[in-house]
């Protein structure tokens, strides 16, 4: 009986992972945007949702990541 509990506890660990893991990543990939941070050490924030400036600035920022790699 033991066996079955030990194999029943690392399935539902592992689902719970892999559950955990998948909702990490999604909220992840939804969070895009650009933060600009200034001299004076102030930060603006732009998400994908505030503009159409943050979709230009997000896409050049790709663009100048792929080419340095």
């Amino acid at each position: 009986m033991a066996k079955g509990r030990y194999f029943f506890t690392g399935l539902l660990l592992s689902v719970a992972s892999a559950l955990g893991l998948t909702y990490l990543l999604r909220r992840i990939r939804r969070q895009q945007g650009v933060e600009l941070y200034f001299d004076d050490g102030s930060m603006l924030a732009i998400n994908d949702q505030s503009s159409e400036l943050s979709a230009k600035l997000t896409a050049m920022t790709e663009e100048l990541l792929r080419q340095s790699l």
